[in-house]
């Protein structure tokens, strides 16, 4: 990303968490531990089926009294509903503000040049009572601040900022690997930790219990993660979801994304896997590709 702009996220929703039971409610549910949130750190987590399985990813800030939750807009809505599925009679209020609040992201240099800034996955300030938080993914992701709407552009005039589009920041993500456009694709498809969760720092093995622990806990222990989400370049003709990844007459993946930033499940052990090859997707051809950070 360009250090001089910052890229506007419009399709990122922001939930508030709060109440006095608001940490041990999210500690209780997610993959990373709330206890690494704080004023100065925020985290990558993500929400799983009792099984294990995909449901949610998000980013936790903590905000005032609370947590802001980032996540995908279009999930918002449903993530809202989950979550107050779990509350129960725990002292514990969930506010939309995706329309008060919008998502900025900022060029790791940028981030860096801030003062009181610390190189830190996750690092977070304050900027005119607003966070701004290095990405707990994955540092070449930049920063993110999570800024009143009103305030927006006075904040990105005062950090020497001109807004970017988007695609910018979305085409960064991509080459990187890290899926962040219709995630809701992956719902109930895959476990959690065949996200790459764990190398995105977003799942705490050391915790206690979360929903899905339990699965997510035997497949790392037991080393039987055999399969990985991992993006999918188009060398020719075009793909859809759900079809077959085949190599020669053997089925070792599945397109669960198929839109402009397609992601696949592949059947993927790190000593025999050949990245070079041109596999076949239907009546289209394409490579798989392996993060740098995998």
């Amino acid at each position: 990303m360009n250090i001089n702009t910052a890229c506007i996220l419009e399709d990122r929703g922001v939930l508030f968490i709060d109440g006095s039971d608001a940490k041990d409610f999210l500690q209780n549910i997610v993959t990373n531990d709330l206890n690494k949130v704080t004023d100065s750190y925020s985290s990558f987590a993500s929400l799983l089926t009792p099984q294990g399985k995909f449901l949610f990813d998000f980013i936790i800030i903590k905000h005032k009294k609370g947590y802001f939750i980032d996540c995908e807009k279009v999930q918002i809505d449903e993530l809202f509903n989950q979550l107050s599925l779990y509350k129960l009679r725990s002292d514990v209020q969930i506010l939309n503000l995706s329309n008060e609040f919008i998502v900025a992201t900022l060029s790791y240099e940028k981030f860096k040049s801030i003062a009181g800034s610390k190189d830190e996955l996750g690092f977070t300030l304050k900027y005119i009572e607003d966070p701004i938080l290095l990405d707990p993914r994955n540092k070449k992701l930049g920063a993110r601040l999570i800024v009143n709407l009103e305030k927006l552009y006075l904040s990105l005039k005062k950090l020497e900022l001109k807004s970017s589009d988007q695609q910018e920041y979305y085409n960064l993500s991509f080459d990187l690997g890290i899926a962040q456009k219709n995630t809701n694709k992956l719902k109930n498809k895959l476990f959690g930790i065949e996200c790459n969760f764990e190398e995105l720092n977003g799942i705490d093995f050391k915790k206690g219990c979360y929903v899905g622990q339990e699965n997510t806990s035997r497949i790392k222990l037991k080393n039987k993660l055999s399969k990985r989400l991992l993006p999918i370049k188009i060398v020719e003709g075009k793909i859809n979801e759900g079809d077959s990844i085949m190599n020669e007459n053997v089925e070792i993946g599945k397109v669960l994304i198929s839109e402009k930033y397609p992601f696949a499940i592949i059947k993927y052990t790190s000593e025999k896997f050949n990245f070079d090859f041109t596999f076949k997707i239907g009546n289209a051809k394409a490579k798989i590709i392996k993060p740098n950070w995998l």
